[in-house]
């Protein structure tokens, strides 16, 4: 698989449980879990310097400082035992040398960015003290201390009920105009894709199987996997049944040798089952991979 994101920009990664997303992630980060996990072969170019090749001692200096992730549950993101202004002091420390006076005015000046309100007070605070949209907010204030180029959101919106879910949104939205982040965000919703992001990705075992930008995708889906997810968001007019997509995505332990989304789809031929299709590229670089989409399908 592979992707661009650019300054300023937000990339929407999109597809059901299983299919890799939140494993892309951690390896950006090089943080799969060992040793059941590796890294193989492949790159991760960040300002011209590729993250594979780079020592762990460099890598911990990257994390946070040049690409950091929100996770999607406040609730195990935070350590109950210490205060927030103990969390907060911990990532500021990790990168550069600070007087405790320092760190901590830059303690509350990262609360205050993320819109918490009485920063100073709420330092002292420990994560049960605080609402979910509340620790949700201390863990992007966490992500954006050392002030980032990008930020992986990883379905950071999935513990918040639909209200705080919108601040939440907006408030990444103003974060990232303000200072030009880039944006990878990992969701489930459509409508989130809609609001947040510029390009999307849609993922399915372990593969992209397209990308384009929001508009071309939501006008235009190409992938069969793509359209029946479009299809089963429930709509204000819909009377019938609800679509489901048959079955579930393959282990990535036994995957099939053709289309991967072949065993679950209406339109798969013989060729679907056998070989995986190539890219094609098609208007504004909508990319897709898909055998209906080749000249051999009418073969």
């Amino acid at each position: 698989m592979s992707f661009t994101i650019h300054e300023g920009e937000t990339l929407g990664i999109v597809g059901e449980s299983g299919c890799g997303k939140t494993m892309t992630a951690l390896s950006l980060l090089r943080l799969v879990p060992k040793p059941a996990a590796r890294i193989v072969s492949g790159e991760v170019i960040l300002d011209g310097e590729d993250l594979v090749q780079i020592s762990d001692r460099e890598m911990r200096e990257v994390r946070g400082r040049k690409i950091s992730m929100i996770l999607q549950d406040p609730q195990t993101s935070l350590n109950p035992v210490f205060t927030i202004g103990n969390q907060l002091a911990e990532a500021l420390g990790a990168h550069g040398k600070s007087s405790r006076g320092e760190i901590l005015r830059k303690a509350v000046e990262a609360l205050r960015n993320v819109r918490v309100a009485a920063p100073e007070r709420r330092l002292d605070d420990f994560p049960h003290q605080m609402s979910g949209g509340m620790k949700q907010r201390v863990i992007g204030a966490i992500a954006v201390s050392a002030s980032p180029k990008v930020i992986i959101a990883d379905e950071p919106t999935t513990a918040l009920d639909v209200t705080i879910q919108l601040q939440y949104l907006r408030l990444l939205k103003d974060i990232q105009a303000e200072t030009g982040l880039a944006i990878i965000f990992i969701t489930h919703d459509f409508g989130i894709v809609a609001r947040m992001c510029d390009r999307v990705a849609v993922m399915y075992a372990g593969r992209i199987v397209e990308q384009a930008n929001v508009r071309d995708l939501f006008n235009k889906p190409l992938h069969p996997y793509t359209q029946a997810l479009m299809d089963s968001v429930p709509k204000m007019d819909r009377t019938d049944r609800l679509f489901s997509i048959d079955g579930q995505p393959p282990p990535l332990w036994d995957l099939p040798e053709g289309c991967r989304f072949a065993p679950r789809c209406a339109h798969a031929k013989e060729i679907c089952k056998t070989s995986y299709p190539t890219e094609s590229s098609h208007e504004n670089n909508h990319m897709a991979a898909c055998w209906m989409l080749q000249p051999e399908w009418d073969n």
